[in-house]
């Protein structure tokens, strides 16, 4: 297999789109270093862009693509590696470190989409002479550059309620958003041109196969030996289709079926029409769990040390226990700023949204009953749980669903924009012999 073209495959969705370098490369570009662009406080050298550059070349060779003017090249990757130079300082400066277990795990993704170990991965490397050490380092440089992307440009990405709804509201939001569903269809044509005798006669023959039908016949036997439809022999097999882009009746008819069912027939300009509708997926109701659940919370202090708070929260369990009301002691000793007052009521609320150690808890702590003290991040609690509920949240889902679409649509047009910006706030001056001279 050919290791450079899979590698970039694979990087390329990881935005990790560089190709490496290795002793191949190198032995080919032999040249004297120096600085070819100062980028803030950085520079850039010959070396790296002639390896950059005859990376490309490489690439434009496989696919068969013409190579630029040798000048054009050089000038076009060097403003590539300056902007992926100013992306990397960004990171330094923010602190943006990649641990060895993340860079491992990235490594190990490469390789399984390779359809390879590790240690395969790196076999493969050596073999088509690129090294492992500096794989490795690539691949921390391009995880650095994304994860700049992902904060700097994440937070210049703003989606109003209003352009939610509008997308909801749309055409394309309602086809994008809507459920699919798998259908297949028998078709009883009638002619362009026909009569109301042939359309009768049509109307009764597919009326007869819908009652066969009914009666248990199968559907996809039905289409092969009845239908006219161009997928007859496929069992009338139509593929996924967007319940948003059927025409009506079949819209609304098809939303509100079962798996299995099929419809009545139905006349079309091509003949009568049966459906059945095979599987449905998306646009399903999202239920997400709730719970009514109160505490207190007590931290340990400069004043109060851990096992004096636990001691308190024992203490509180018991005086609950014996029959002491659970709010009022809650006002008078909870340290939660946002429930105290409430006497400890934390409202209805998803599991999801709480820490492991309060979850548990409270997912073991049967209805109505109080739990025994326990400590999370955040200190010591006694929990009592009031009720469970499940809850439609489908309309909230759909509204992420909106979102991240749009956030999406915004997110290429706002990254080029910052990095045009970037570049154009950075001290660049290149030094490369025959481009432009820019000092910024």
């Amino acid at each position: 297999m050919n290791v450079k073209t899979k590698l970039s495959d694979c990087l390329r969705p990881l935005m990790l789109g560089a190709l490496f370098l290795g002793t191949a490369a190198n032995a080919a570009v032999q040249s004297i270093d120096k600085v070819v662009a100062i980028v803030d406080n950085d520079v850039v050298m010959q070396s790296q862009l002639d390896q950059r550059v005859h990376e490309v070349q490489q690439t434009i060779a496989k696919r068969g693509g013409g190579l630029p003017p040798p000048g054009v090249l050089d000038q076009q990757v060097l403003e590539r590696l300056i902007v992926e130079n100013l992306q990397l300082q960004i990171g330094e400066r923010s602190g943006i470190r990649i641990t060895d277990e993340e860079l491992n795990q990235a490594v190990g993704t490469i390789a399984q989409r390779n359809n390879m170990t590790v240690e395969q991965f790196r076999s493969a490397l050596a073999r088509d002479g690129l090294n492992y050490d500096d794989a490795r380092e690539q691949i921390k440089r391009e995880m650095v550059i994304s994860r700049v992307r992902q904060r700097r440009v994440a937070e210049r990405i703003q989606v109003s309620e209003q352009e939610v709804k509008n997308f909801l509201a749309s055409d394309l939001g309602k086809m994008q958003l809507s459920e699919e569903l798998h259908l297949a269809n028998i078709l009883i044509p009638t002619p362009e041109s026909a009569n109301s005798e042939a359309i009768q006669s049509a109307a009764r023959q597919a009326m007869e196969v819908y009652q066969q039908l009914k009666q248990g016949a199968d559907f996809g036997q039905m289409a092969v030996a009845k239908s006219g439809s161009d997928n007859a022999l496929e069992g009338g097999d139509m593929g996924w289709r967007k319940a948003a882009q059927l025409p009506p009746p079949f819209d609304r008819e098809l939303s509100s079926m079962a798996v299995g069912d099929i419809t009545q027939p139905a006349r079309t300009p091509g003949g009568f029409i049966i459906l059945k509708l095979l599987a449905k997926r998306g646009g399903e109701a999202q239920m997400r769990d709730e719970v009514h659940v109160r505490h207190i919370l007590v931290k340990p202090s400069p004043i109060r040390d851990e096992a004096k708070t636990k001691a308190l929260v024992q203490s509180l369990y018991e005086r609950i226990l014996a029959g002491e009301d659970f709010a009022t002691l809650a006002k008078s000793y909870s340290e939660d700023p946002g429930s105290a007052l409430n006497g400890g009521d934390l409202n209805w609320i998803d599991p999801n949204a709480l820490v492991p150690e309060f979850r548990e808890v409270m997912a073991k702590t049967p209805q109505g009953q109080l739990s025994k003290p326990f400590q999370t991040q955040y200190g010591w609690h006694v929990l009592e749980v009031l009720g469970r509920r499940a809850t439609d949240s489908t309309e909230q889902a759909r509204e992420q669903q909106a979102m991240t679409v749009l956030r999406n649509r915004k997110y290429d047009e706002e990254l080029q924009t910052w990095l045009r910006q970037i570049r154009d706030e950075a001290y660049v001056e290149i030094k490369l012999p025959g481009a432009d001279q820019a000092a910024q």
